[in-house]
């Protein structure tokens, strides 16, 4: 499960309680680079903290260093697993995608949810997930104009990548309700 953009893994995790059971191991690791999201009332001693997969700065550099730092995190916890689904939201949609197509982990199936698929991945690479792409957004999601941009649903049409759609009524978050369908698939 990876986390979007100024989210910490240890709260972004506390979603998923309700799908994990003795037969599903839930892992969000954490984004490499930490970062003061809001000053607080006395300065960076008590300003909320958020993690971030990546910048601009040294792109490169960082998106190598997340796929082997994500491969390990999958050799360590997936290697014995039937089925690896890996579910990114928001930021962390990218940072699948990327992990999916530059890494060496076996991924069986994604979850893009409430993000863009990149445009540095081409969507045919997608092919190679056995159980294909679930979308999932809000119907009344704050960035799905930026979403939109990144034409997801049509460049895995077009590409012939196996996909489906779920939305919900809501915003720019993770859905207890919509996360149980898309853990029943």
């Amino acid at each position: 499960m990876l986390h979007g953009l100024g989210q910490l893994a240890s709260v972004f995790i506390t979603y998923f309680e309700s799908v994990a059971t003795a037969e599903r191991l839930i892992v969000a690791p954490e984004g490499l680079n930490r970062y003061y999201v809001a000053p607080g009332p006395s300065g960076t001693r008590d300003a909320k903290v958020g993690a971030t997969w990546m910048t601009r700065e040294d792109r490169e550099n960082e998106i190598a260093d997340y796929v082997d730092f994500l491969d390990a995190v999958c050799a360590e916890s997936a290697a014995a697993a039937g089925r690896v689904t890996v579910l990114g939201f928001s930021q962390g949609v990218a940072t699948a995608c990327r992990w999916m197509v530059r890494g060496k982990s076996r991924i069986d199936r994604l979850v893009l949810w409430a993000g863009q698929i990149p445009p540095d991945v081409d969507a045919a690479a997608l092919h190679a997930l056995r159980d294909g792409v679930v979308l999932v957004a809000g119907d009344s999601d704050e960035y799905a104009d930026w979403m939109a941009e990144g034409n997801h649903e049509d460049r895995l049409q077009r590409a012939g990548v196996r996909h489906d759609v779920v939305r919900f009524e809501g915003g720019h978050r993770i859905d207890r309700e919509t996360l149980q369908r898309v853990a029943a698939f």
